[in-house]
């Protein structure tokens, strides 16, 4: 005899005659979660960035949201089986969810705001955290009421209550996998992170609203969702992610970034996270910048061969190209070539920092770069029958590593293994040179990890501060004698401003000896280690604003 289960006769009604449509709404629901996850990361990276550590926090929050809900959804379901109370769920998740992305912005701001008088350490992580339970715990505690809900009103028996169970699931995961690939590869990089909220809501919505339009019912409660969220697609756009900034020349995202150039008669700035400064500078007199690509042109100089046009260089992190153009314009006859990973970032360069259409430029992994390259002429000698035939057309004099932002340093590209790449990559007696972007003096910190990672591999290594940036310059190489390389080449340049910046940086160059705090491809926690020193950085912002708050209140702030 088959145990049926006890149901509400709305169960039956409308739409739900047929159990397709609960199916369809599992898929959609599914879908959704995924979106909203993904879209959460990239509402959250250009004031955050995209580390692992907010990575974390952006799943974990999700999870305790969805753990709540679904046990909330199955008791709900067990004490009042009424399909109603599900359907109005979804609709009030549609509805937050399509105003996260005016109003999110607006609360990221105001936390980060509030922490900055009250909290005195991790204030990434806690403006991140408070922000992700401010904004997605709710939307997605009501999506995840979804699956027990449905389970109950789909189930007609014990006999195939497994066989229901596994088809709801099915669909959930379906639909999760296509809510996983669809804004990655298609709305985000297409439409843009407020736009791909407002699509998956707007699905939502009208799972909401065929149920209720099929029922004959709920008309009111249409009425007024279908109205917000027609005035939240309408305001959705309204705000940038740096909505405070009145005079952007561009503001986009691509599928690895969020993306502003901001321009005058003087330079053209681009960046890719909003609370972490500027990511590339252009001078459009072409002349110094004043920043870290002056100081890293001593590397070409510091290599082997005197005769610059000779020289190859490669930049892992082309950007828009102003190392490259700055090496090109005071070190007449050098080659350059580059690799980036996000071809917008390309397209950029060449329509607002003026990059030269000759310099190649490689969209690709830096690191995978590297290793096809090496592959590839191992493939070539191994043709000739010789490991020391001379072929080396595949190596290069200068290899620039300039692939970490903020605290978002790419693992792969920071570890013994990577760099021991890089050196199989020079020509004998080449450099690499590293843009370090977070200075600190502190024992332990993620500079310190990555020279004596560094000191592991080349034989030779010295740093030197950048005046006024939380840049160091590393310069790495088994040719010995670097700095007077660099000083009697100093002495040969024609630029006066350039002969005098490489003289300083001669004077102010120290030598590295390595350590024992290796970063490997096994262990490299780079995120926590660049969030230490981010979290140094902010602490010391944080107390001038401390201070006009204690002195003149919100006043002083909005100042």
């Amino acid at each position: 005899m088959k145990n049926k289960s006890k149901s509400n006769n709305k169960n039956t009604a409308g739409i739900l005659k047929s159990k397709l449509y609960l199916y369809l709404t599992e898929f959609f629901a599914g879908m959704s979660v995924m979106a909203v996850e993904l879209g959460a990361s990239r509402l959250l990276a250009p004031y955050f960035s995209s580390s692992q550590i907010v990575w974390t926090i952006i799943i974990g929050t999700i999870m305790i949201a969805m753990a709540l809900g679904n046990y909330f959804g199955g008791e709900s379901a067990d004490k009042d089986p009424d399909p109603d109370k599900l359907y109005k769920r979804i609709l009030f998740s549609a509805v937050w969810i399509a105003a996260i992305p005016f109003v999110g912005k607006l609360v990221i701001i105001g936390i980060s705001a509030l922490l900055v008088v009250t909290v005195n350490t991790n204030f990434l992580i806690w403006a991140a955290f408070l922000a992700c339970m401010v904004i997605f715990v709710y939307p997605l505690f009501l999506l995840g009421t979804v699956t027990p809900s449905l389970v109950k009103y789909t189930t007609d028996s014990l006999d195939d209550n497994g066989k229901t169970v596994g088809t709801l699931g099915a669909f959930n995961t379906v639909g999760s996998i296509i809510g996983t690939f669809a804004p990655t590869f298609i709305t985000i990089p297409t439409v843009g992170t407020a736009v791909t909220f407002l699509i998956f809501s707007g699905i939502l919505l009208m799972l909401g609203l065929v149920y209720f339009f099929s029922c004959k019912r709920g008309y009111i409660r249409i009425a007024i969702c279908t109205v917000l969220f027609i005035v939240f697609c309408v305001t959705g756009t309204v705000l940038g992610f740096a909505f405070w900034e009145k005079s952007l020349t561009y503001e986009g995202e691509s599928v690895y970034n969020y993306l502003q150039v901001k321009e005058d008669d003087k330079q053209a700035a681009l960046s890719t996270n909003v609370l972490f400064g500027i990511q590339s500078i252009y001078m459009k007199d072409g002349g110094l910048t004043g920043l870290y690509y002056d100081t890293a042109m001593a590397a070409p100089l510091m290599s082997d061969g005197d005769d610059i046009s000779e020289k190859n260089m490669l930049v892992l992190g082309m950007g828009t190209g102003t190392y490259a153009k700055q090496c090109r314009s005071y070190l007449p006859g050098i080659k350059v070539e580059g690799v980036e990973i996000d071809d917008k970032i390309t397209d950029l360069a060449h329509k607002y920092f003026e990059l030269d259409d000759d310099i190649k430029v490689t969209t690709y992994d830096g690191r995978a770069f590297l290793q096809a390259l090496n592959s590839q002429r191992d493939r070539r000698n191994s043709a000739v029958g010789s490991h020391d035939n001379g072929i080396n057309d595949l190596q290069y004099d200068v290899i620039m590593v300039d692939a970490y932002q903020d605290i978002t340093i790419p693992f792969q590209m920071s570890t013994v293994e990577f760099f021991t790449l890089v050196k199989k990559s020079l020509k004998p007696g080449g450099v690499i040179v590293v843009n370090m972007n977070m200075h600190s003096d502190k024992k332990g910190s993620i500079n310190e990890y990555l020279c004596d990672t560094i000191s592991s591999v080349f034989g030779n290594v010295y740093t030197v501060k950048v005046d006024g940036t939380t840049n160091r310059e590393l310069f790495a190489s088994d040719l010995t004698g670097m700095p007077d390389r660099l000083f009697s080449a100093a002495q040969q340049l024609e630029d006066k401003d350039l002969k005098k910046l490489m003289e300083d940086i001669y004077y102010n160059m120290e030598r590295y000896e390595g350590g024992e705090l290796i970063l490997t491809d096994d262990k490299a926690p780079v995120e926590l280690l660049g969030m230490q020193v981010i979290d140094d950085l902010i602490s010391e912002e944080l107390t001038y604003y401390k201070k006009q708050f204690k002195e003149k209140g919100i006043e002083g702030l909005i100042e």
